[in-house]
C-alpha cells in the first residue's frame, strides 16, 4: 500500500517518518519524499495512530489524488533545487515534471495553481531564493558562484529576483542576517 504524506521535504523528514511508522508498528518497504510504501495494509487503528503521530510532527496523509499530485510536484522541485541544480540548468522544468509525473505540463500547472494559489514557476523561484539564502548564510561562495550554481544568467539577474522576492538585495540579506523559511513553508 502506498501512503502519500504532505510536508516531507528533506532527508531528515524521511528519518522522522520512518520512526513514526515504527512507533505505529507499521511495516514498510520504502520511504521517499512524500510517499511511504507499506508491506501490508495497516489496520485502521495503526493508521489512526500514524496519522496522529504525523500531525504532531507537522505532516499529514494526503487522501485526495489532486493534493497528492501537487505535493509530488513540490517534492520534485525541492529535490531538483536542493540536490540537483545542474539538472534545472540543462533541462526545462516542464519536461522534468512531465517525465516524473506522467502528466501533461499544462494540466500540472493548472492543478498546482488552483490548489496552491501560485504558479509552478513562482513556487520554483521562491524555492531557489531560499536555496540562495542558505548559500549566502554559509558564506562559502561569492555571489557570482552562487548565481552560476543556481542557474542564473548573471549576478544582476539573481540580485533583481532576490530583491523582488525577499525585499532585500543579497548583500543586505547577508549583512542583516535575514530570515530563512523552512522549505515546507514557502508560498
Amino acid at each position: 500500500m502506498k501512503i502519500r504524506i504532505k510536508n516531507m521535504v528533506c532527508d531528515r523528514c524521511i528519518k522522522v517518518v520512518g520512526q513514526l511508522l515504527d512507533d505505529a508498528q507499521i511495516a514498510y518497504k520504502n520511504i521517499r519524499l512524500g510517499e511511504v510504501e507499506t508491506i501490508n495494509n495497516p489496520a485502521e487503528a495503526q493508521l489512526n495512530v500514524f496519522k496522529e503521530l504525523l500531525s504532531d510532527n507537522g505532516f499529514e496523509i494526503l487522501d485526495d489524488k489532486r493534493s497528492a499530485l501537487v505535493e509530488s510536484i513540490k517534492n520534485i522541485i525541492i529535490q531538483l533545487i536542493q540536490k540537483n541544480s545542474e539538472t534545472l540548468i540543462t533541462h526545462k522544468l516542464s519536461a522534468l515534471l512531465e517525465e516524473a509525473t506522467g502528466y501533461d505540463y499544462h494540466l500540472l500547472s493548472t492543478l498546482f495553481s488552483s490548489v496552491e494559489g501560485v504558479t509552478i514557476e513562482r513556487y520554483t523561484i521562491l524555492q531557489r531564493i531560499e536555496k540562495v539564502k542558505e548559500l549566502l548564510t554559509y558564506n562559502e561562495m561569492n555571489l557570482s558562484d552562487i548565481a552560476y550554481t543556481m542557474g542564473y544568467s548573471s549576478v544582476a539577474h539573481l540580485s533583481a529576483q532576490f530583491k523582488k522576492m525577499s525585499g532585500f538585495t543579497p548583500t543586505e540579506f547577508k549583512k542583516t542576517g535575514g530570515q530563512r523559511r523552512t522549505l515546507d513553508n514557502i508560498i
